[in-house]
């Protein structure tokens, strides 16, 4: 039986190359966006429609929507529903904009 952890850290994960709110930010691989955000130091990834409040991803298995970001243009995605890859473009999300289907994301289709 093996003895080693099953886990490992940041700093032994591929790294990875994205663009959040206008910055280059290294970021592990092969891990959800909301994963790699969180462990590269982002606290906040959006604001709440009504007070402006920050919020950041919280159960990370896409029940609570606190992780709603913009990736690649498309706005309200699930940061940890989708798997992080090199060049994502995200910014975070303030207030409420217009409803789009995210549902294309990770097969490279954009609904609106």
């Amino acid at each position: 039986m093996p003895t080693e952890s099953l886990f490992k850290s940041a700093a032994e994960c591929h790294r990875l190359i994205i663009e959040f709110d206008g910055h280059p930010l290294s970021v592990p691989g092969d891990v959800s966006l909301a994963a790699a955000l969180l462990v590269s130091g982002i606290r906040t990834t959006r604001t709440t429609v009504v007070t402006g409040q920050p919020r950041a991803p919280y159960c990370l298995m896409g029940v609570c929507f606190e992780c709603l970001v913009e990736i690649d243009g498309i706005p309200n995605c699930q940061a940890c529903m989708i798997t992080v890859r090199e060049g994502m473009r995200v910014r975070s999300q303030h207030g409420a904009p217009a409803l789009a289907c995210a549902a294309g994301i990770e097969s490279g289709h954009h609904e609106a």
